[in-house]
């Protein structure tokens, strides 16, 4: 039995040796930000040029999100293609082979996935090798290479777990993909309740606990010697890391999401969860550098230059994010200020059959003008230069459309309206037209700049992080 404890111990430091690796090749690659990338919010046209704009970008791995946008108000021109603003473009999916298809998403395997595959069986090879030496160079490489198969299937699953809740509570996933880290999920959408984020962001780590729960139950009822033990019980440990590191309550990490809503929950405020969570999560990160090098410290004995190394990169990693993720809630709560009656322009309505000259009686110099059909929905916008444009002797019998510009169907920004509902409700009213009408639930009173709003936007946020 001793003999067993022992080399169990040595699979158990090769195992973290091997994992730790993984994650420095990681690092090193500079692949340290994927992790928010679930937790893109509101990946739409508008939030994109929001932070093009300079709103610090989010999520596990906050990736370019960013679209250019016009800073005018209005166009300086006639209503033509070149001159009026494009919706940003869709975020390039993950390049690699698609595989299958999971919650309506594709399931893709990149080509660094394969690197880390290799680079993993060659190390675990020799644990293997050093475990069973009765076994053939075929047979370790064999089951160092199963192992590593089982050790990405439980990252994997992880993934379809947050995937399929994500989905469950109201999200688009947009892909899985396989990575030199072991795996993504990527969903569109902004989480509307603590209950939804919380759920989210638990399901992957609870689900890498089962299967260390499951694997160690099998692992009991085999030979310890066999090789169906040494996978068990490595599969046994690795979920159970995978599990454990996830749930650290600090984000980026699953446990920080957790921590996030339960303080989101508490107080009603998104971005406070955020701050704090990222405060925890900077905490973390000097935790595990102290928890690598003060025991020793305290014991005596010299630190080892490699674990020094390793820790401080994990560190790195974590408090990268946390940063990222404290500057991310500031600027949400710089955000909640934002009001649509100080951005908005008053407005005056004229209907869809007037023409150039029945508009021209109707303009006020400090007013904009919209076009509204019978039912009093906003369908245009006046361009000022394009109206007054038109020579006199033909205002009579233009039709005011062919100096508006089309405005997308769908209900008016609330003249309520204010922070993360302005940028919603541009969102889902933007398309490429430059202004979104603001309504009193009745009927249209102004009109909202979407290149104002990008503008106050950069104040506030800026202004947040001086």
């Amino acid at each position: 039995m001793p003999a067993l404890v022992s080399v169990l111990v040595s699979v158990v430091a090769v195992l973290v040796e091997v994992l730790v690796e993984v994650l420095v090749e990681v690092l090193v690659l500079g692949i340290t930000s994927v992790t928010l990338r679930r937790a893109t919010h509101g990946a739409v046209s508008v939030h994109r040029a929001v932070r093009g704009a300079g709103c610090p970008a989010g999520t596990p791995s906050g990736r370019g999100y960013a679209a250019r946008v016009t800073s005018d108000d209005r166009p300086s021109g006639p209503p033509t293609p070149a001159s009026r603003q494009r919706a940003a473009p869709a975020e390039p999916r993950t390049k690699g082979w698609v595989v299958a298809r999971l919650a309506g998403a594709p399931v893709i395997i990149t080509p660094s996935w394969f690197v880390a595959a290799i680079a993993l069986t060659l190390l675990y090879a020799n644990t293997v090798g050093a475990g069973r030496p009765w076994l053939g160079t075929t047979s370790v490489y064999g089951v160092a290479l199963a192992f590593v198969l089982l050790l990405f299937a439980s990252v994997f699953l992880h993934e379809v777990a947050h995937a399929y809740v994500a989905r469950a509570r109201g999200h688009e996933v947009r892909e899985l993909a396989l990575t030199l880290w072991g795996g993504h999920t990527a969903y569109t959408g902004g989480v509307g309740r603590p209950l939804d984020a919380f759920l989210v962001a638990v399901v992957g780590p609870a689900t890498n606990l089962v299967l260390a729960g499951a694997f160690w139950g099998v692992f009991q009822t085999t030979d310890p010697w066999g090789v169906p033990a040494m996978l068990l019980y490595a599969g046994a440990f690795s979920n159970l890391f995978v599990g454990v590191f996830n749930l650290l309550p600090g984000l980026p990490l699953d446990g920080g999401q957790v921590l996030e809503s339960g303080v989101w929950a508490v107080t009603g405020d998104r971005a406070r969860g955020t701050v704090a969570a990222g405060w925890i999560g900077r905490v973390v990160a000097v935790g595990i550098v102290a928890w690598a090098v003060l025991p020793r410290l305290s014991r005596g004995e010299d630190i080892d230059l490699t674990t020094v190394v390793w820790s401080t990169l994990i560190a790195a990693f974590l408090w990268s994010g946390a940063t990222q993720a404290v500057r991310q809630g500031r600027a949400r709560m710089a955000i909640a200020t934002l009001a649509v009656t100080d951005l908005m322009v008053p407005a005056v309505t004229v209907p869809v059959t007037a023409t150039v000259e029945d508009a021209r009686r109707s303009v006020v110099s400090t007013h904009a003008m919209v076009v509204v059909d019978a039912a009093g929905t906003a369908v245009a916008v006046v361009e000022p230069t394009a109206l007054s444009a038109v020579p006199v002797d033909q205002a009579s019998r233009t039709p005011l459309s062919a100096t508006s510009i089309p405005l997308p169907p769908g209900p008016g920004v609330p003249v309520t309206a204010r922070g993360a509902d302005v940028l919603d409700a541009v969102a889902d009213r933007g398309g490429d037209a430059p202004v979104v009408p603001v309504t009193d639930g009745v009927r249209v009173v102004g009109v909202l700049p979407v290149g104002a709003v990008v503008q106050a936007v950069r104040a506030v946020t800026e202004g947040r992080r001086a």
